[in-house]
């Protein structure tokens, strides 16, 4: 055996158990970091409605946080870059802990302005949770990098089911300790997004970033791959994965916020919104594995067209379903959760395979900056839409808006740009 032929077998085998390693522990936070992320999308709407006597404001809350990640996910984009992904999502998951404190403090105080401030901070968390599907690709194939994003996502499902379905024990557990109700889960959700930034800072080291880095560097060195391998980034790839993902959250997030206004207006209780959502949010993750899957067999482009055509018969379902119909909602909202899974993870393999290791993490968190904005534009108009017109017409203007991802798909085969990418 020459010494290239054994250095690539080393090579190969040491990123492949570095890779497995670094999953394993982004799988690990994603539980706790799923069940951080519940408590806005289930009572963070609730809350504001309570406090401001309006539902006019009531996606402000939605907003605020999503807005919160964005900033976010532009900071720990950086720090990943700079620090690697270890520094910045145990950061991103820690500040979420704080800020969800935050919330529980202003419930107590009545003090709507601490609310809106601790929602930014908390959406910190959120942003940790969403960006940390990065991490797990670091050191994976290009024929298996929709495959990593997935089991990334699919074990966030774990808690953020579990934590709407609390809503009603949270609830009694914070009126026990002298709390409102309604801060139940956001206790809940501090104890789990620290303990997901403290696996993160423990448990994720060597970096994968930096390991990715290096490992590149090494396998030039050795010739084992061709120069190519570092090729520019891919700016027309980065558009279209980008388009995909800020399409797919604005209509998510505006349908899903006004969803437990909806349903509360029309006498349902917490527990029955605590249900609905929770089935949402496990369609959000629970098929990312399949989902994975057929995005690298299938290809990217492909599965973004399937994920359009799913959040149409979801805001079609929405807009239809009798408000008193519980198998109606919950099916709405599972098919909307899919629809934003295929797109998510369709989009994310377009940007890891446009992007490498030495500019990645910054060019992915100011990704996610502009889908965090267009997540809080969704949470902003979708209350305004229900105040003034109902919620019927806000889900068939989601499903509407997510046919905008065809024209872009066939500006994208036009350029023959993208490769679509096929597992042989």
């Amino acid at each position: 055996m020459t010494n290239n032929t054994q250095s690539h077998a080393e090579h190969y085998e040491l990123k492949k158990r570095l890779y497995k390693r670094s999953l394993f522990v982004v799988v690990l936070s994603q539980i706790f970091g799923g069940a951080g992320l519940a408590a806005g999308v289930t009572v963070g709407a609730l809350l504001a409605q309570d406090m401001l006597g309006t539902e006019s404001l009531a996606g402000i809350p939605s907003a605020l946080l999503t807005l919160g990640s964005a900033v976010a996910a532009f900071i720990i984009g950086r720090f990943s870059q700079r620090y690697g992904r270890r520094i910045g999502l145990a950061g991103g998951f820690l500040t979420g802990g704080f800020g969800a404190i935050g919330v529980i403090v202003a419930t107590v105080h009545n003090s709507i302005f601490l609310l809106f401030i601790s929602l930014v901070i908390y959406g910190f968390g959120t942003a940790a949770n969403l960006q940390a599907r990065y991490a797990g690709t670091d050191l994976a194939n290009p024929n298996q990098r929709a495959k990593a994003i997935s089991i990334s996502m699919v074990s966030t499902t774990f808690g953020a089911v579990a934590g709407p379905n609390m809503v009603d024990a949270t609830g009694k557990f914070a009126t026990v300790i002298g709390l409102p109700p309604l801060s139940g889960l956001f206790v809940l959700a501090s104890v789990a997004f620290i303990l997901a930034g403290l696996v993160i800072l423990i448990f994720l080291n060597p970096d994968p970033l930096f390991l990715a880095k290096s490992l590149i560097k090494e396998s030039v060195h050795y010739k084992m791959v061709e120069n190519r391998t570092l090729i520019a980034t891919n700016h027309r790839a980065l558009v279209v994965g980008a388009t995909i993902m800020i399409l797919t959250q604005i209509v998510m997030v505006a349908i899903m916020t006004m969803t437990p206004i909806h349903m509360k207006h029309h006498g349902h209780n917490l527990n029955d919104v605590g249900l609905v959502i929770g089935i949402h949010i496990g369609s959000m993750y629970f098929p990312s594995l399949i989902t994975g899957i057929l995005v690298d067999r299938i290809g990217r482009l492909r599965m973004s067209m399937v994920s359009a055509a799913i959040l149409l018969l979801a805001g079609i379902v929405a807009a239809t379903a009798p408000a008193d119909s519980m198998l109606l909602l919950i099916t709405a909202l599972a098919l909307l959760g899919i629809g934003w899974n295929i797109g998510l993870i369709s989009g994310t393999a377009i940007i890891v395979d446009s992007t490498n290791p030495t500019d990645r993490a910054k060019i992915q968190g100011m990704i996610d900056v502009f889908v965090g904005i267009a997540g809080a534009l969704g949470g902003v108009l979708s209350g305004m839409v229900v105040a003034h017109s109902s919620f019927a017409l806000l889900s068939y203007i989601g499903g509407v808006l997510s046919l905008l991802v065809i024209p872009v798909m066939i500006w994208s085969r036009i350029s023959k740009s993208i490769k679509v990418t096929k597992k042989s």
